[in-house]
C-alpha cells in the first residue's frame, strides 16, 4: 500500500467515523451530544490526548526519518530495518500512537457513539491492517531479519519504560 493511500485510508477512518458517529449520536445519545458540559469535559480529554499521540507519532517518525532511510529514497519510506528508540521495545510504535488519533478526533468532536462503537472498530481494522499489509511488507523487504525482529520484539509494548521511550524519546545515535 502507497503513502499516498495510507494518508486515504486515515482521512476516510476519520471523517467516515466522525460522521457515523454524529450520525447515530443524533438516534442514541441527543441528549449527551447536545450537553456542552459533556463537550467541555470531552474537548479538553481530546486534546491533551492529541498532544500525546502527536507526542509518540513525532518520535517514532524521527526514529524511522534518521535511522530508516539510506540513500535516495522517496520521503515516508524506509529501506533500513529499525531496532532503536520505541522501535527496540515495540515493532508498531506508531501504529500504537495512531491507535489513538481517532478517539482523540472523536473526544474533541465530543461524540459518543464514535467513542464507544466506531473508534473499537476502526482499532481491529487497524490491526487487521498491520497483519494482512504492513507486516507482510516488512517481511518482504527486510526477510529473514524482520522474521528475527518478529521473535524478539513484540507489536506492542504497555510496559511502562516503553511508553516512556514512544514519549519522549529523541531519535538519537
Amino acid at each position: 500500500m502507497s503513502p499516498k493511500a495510507r494518508m486515504l485510508f486515515w482521512v476516510l477512518l476519520l471523517f467516515g467515523g466522525a460522521a457515523l458517529g454524529i450520525w447515530l449520536d443524533l438516534r442514541l445519545f441527543p441528549r449527551l451530544f447536545f450537553n456542552p458540559w459533556w463537550h467541555l469535559a470531552s474537548l479538553a480529554l481530546g486534546l491533551y490526548l492529541l498532544k500525546l499521540v502527536r507526542r509518540a507519532a513525532a518520535t517514532a517518525g524521527r526514529t524511522l526519518a534518521r535511522y530508516g532511510r539510506e540513500g535516495e529514497i522517496p520521503r515516508l519510506e524506509t529501506n533500513r530495518l529499525v531496532r532503536r528508540g520505541p522501535y527496540a521495545c515495540m515493532r508498531h510504535p506508531m501504529h500504537l500512537a495512531l491507535f489513538f488519533f481517532p478517539l482523540a478526533f472523536a473526544l474533541i468532536l465530543g461524540s459518543p457513539s464514535f467513542i464507544l462503537f466506531v473508534w473499537p472498530l476502526e482499532v481491529l481494522l487497524m490491526l487487521l491492517l498491520i497483519k494482512t499489509i504492513e507486516e507482510p511488507e516488512a517481511l518482504e523487504k527486510f526477510g529473514d531479519d524482520y522474521r528475527r525482529y518478529m521473535k524478539e520484539v513484540p507489536g506492542f509494548n504497555l510496559r511502562p519504560d516503553c511508553l516512556k521511550r514512544l514519549f519522549t524519546e529523541e531519535a538519537s545515535d
